[in-house]
């Protein structure tokens, strides 16, 4: 049972081939047998679980149908769930019980889905590796001595040893794409709003998206589908029509255009991970799709303005941690300024804390202009590059990373090193386009992911073509050894 997709057990559980409470007691099973040599789940919801398996079986005998009717997913540990332990993988709220569902939490649940429980992170979203998290790092199933990539870890780790068949995420700069490229993946950040972000505890809120990680193109679909339209309590929330998803999976790609960035094939890509990608063109060219060289002058810029921006929104978003109204407070405090300091000193990481002190620096007298401003001012020049480039071409195509996942460690002493690894990812964060990485190769026995990204609202192109490379490529059935 944990070897099917998404869509492959919503039709064994329309056909009765098994229960919902038979299939949610299996991972339930292998989650307790095998998540504790890579540290994927914060918390299991064993008695939730079950009980939304038996209300699921329930309405099916009574005739209700859907697509997530009993189907067991996860959350990333950042999704306000009511009742539930919602810690962003941090000590400052390691005893924060929810009090409401997310948006996204509160859509799923009503199209019957059952949560297994919540997924680890890198602290508060802000990390490439998943290594800061409070609760230690996830291994990445296919060499668990190596990272799985970030801040959606334990996302794409539990997805892809077949512990969940599909979980959601967040992306702030590549959060959900390059994990899943370290994993095996397909993983979809649609377009800023297009999902809202109530409920979804905020890093950087102009950059913060909720996505999913899944093993092909039509289960992402199908989750979009499922979470996708307006919300008036998110004033970001987007009021557009929301495609259909599944009807645009076949289409054929004749007379698609993508376009090849110039900037994304550069010294500092691996040439293994170059010549994945131009295996994946040659197989989309064969599909029908046709490619233009393009460029995206600004991409070099895309890291650094990124970190800026991002750094600044968290150093405000993270002031309302101060130990005062829920979260971590620190012992017999002498007086409120003592309160606030070893509260929140006790509380965050080293690496949140690097990332508000980057951010207040930035945003402080004198260096407003010099760092914010600027870095400001490169976002909208780079959103300029993509509505140009899309003015030729229907997508984008190119590498998800620069490089393979690293090991354990390894760059733990130099955040900058981490930082660079985003550089095909940010950009579409900047822009608040789409992006979605999908598998499309192997190297040294490591999956190798490759990023589409599409115009504003335009999802339904990205998986589209993921698909259709599905379904003419298996990369994406691969599983790691032993999983």
């Amino acid at each position: 049972m944990h070897q099917l997709t998404l869509a492959n057990i919503s039709k064994a559980l329309a056909d009765k081939q098994f229960s919902a409470r038979e299939l949610t007691s299996h991972l339930l099973t292998r989650i307790e047998q095998l998540d504790p040599q890579l540290n994927s789940f914060i918390t299991v919801s064993t008695e939730q679980a079950l009980q939304q398996a038996d209300a699921a079986d329930t309405a099916r005998s009574q005739g209700q149908t859907g697509p997530l009717l009993g189907v067991p997913l996860a959350h990333k540990d950042l999704f306000c769930t009511q009742g539930i332990r919602t810690s962003c993988a941090s000590k400052t709220l390691d005893n924060f019980i929810a009090p409401y569902n997310a948006n996204v939490v509160e859509k799923l649940n009503h199209a019957g889905v059952v949560s297994l429980g919540k997924l680890n992170m890198d602290e508060f979203a802000m990390g490439s590796s998943g290594e800061t998290s409070f609760y230690g790092a996830s291994k990445n199933p296919w060499d668990t001595s190596r990272v799985p990539g970030g801040s959606s870890s334990g996302s794409a780790v539990a997805v892809a040893a077949r512990l969940v068949p599909a979980a959601t995420g967040s992306d702030s700069g590549g959060s959900i794409r390059q994990p899943a490229a370290f994993t095996g993946l397909t993983g979809i950040k649609p377009t800023y709003g297009r999902i809202s972000r109530w409920g979804m505890t905020a890093y950087a809120s102009s950059f913060d998206q909720a996505g999913f990680l899944a093993h092909n193109a039509e289960d992402c679909a199908i989750l979009l589908q499922a979470t996708a339209g307006f919300d008036e309590r998110d004033s970001t929330s987007a009021q557009q029509p929301v495609d259909d998803y599944a009807a645009a999976l076949t289409q054929p790609l004749q007379g698609l255009r993508i376009g090849l960035p110039k900037e994304y094939f550069c010294s500092s890509l691996d040439a293994r991970i170059g010549d994945v990608v131009n295996t994946a063109i040659e197989q989309l060219k064969q599909l029908g799709a046709t490619f233009v060289d393009i460029s995206l002058p600004t991409l070099p810029h895309a890291v650094a303005a990124y970190y800026v921006i991002a750094s600044a929104e968290a150093s405000t978003n993270l002031a309302r941690f101060d130990g005062v109204r829920f979260g971590h407070r620190c012992a017999d405090p002498k007086d409120l300024e003592d309160l606030y300091v070893r509260s929140r000193d006790e509380a965050f990481g080293a690496e949140v804390k690097r990332r508000i002190m980057m951010g207040t620096y930035a945003l402080s007298t004198g260096y407003y202009d010099a760092y914010y401003l600027k870095a400001q001012k490169i976002r909208r020049l780079i959103k300029n590059d993509f509505v140009s480039a899309f003015k030729d071409v229907d997508l984008i195509l190119g590498p998800t990373t620069p490089n393979l996942p690293w090991q354990l460690g390894a760059k733990t002493n130099d955040p900058v090193a981490a930082y660079l690894e985003d550089i095909y990812t940010v950009p579409a964060n900047l822009a608040g386009i789409p992006g979605l990485s999908m598998p499309a190769g192997m190297i040294d026995g490591l999956p190798v992911g490759v990023q589409l990204q599409a115009p504003y609202f335009q999802e339904a192109r990205m998986l589209q073509v993921a698909h259709q490379f599905q379904q003419h490529t298996a990369w994406h059935t691969n599983a790691p050894a032993g999983f």
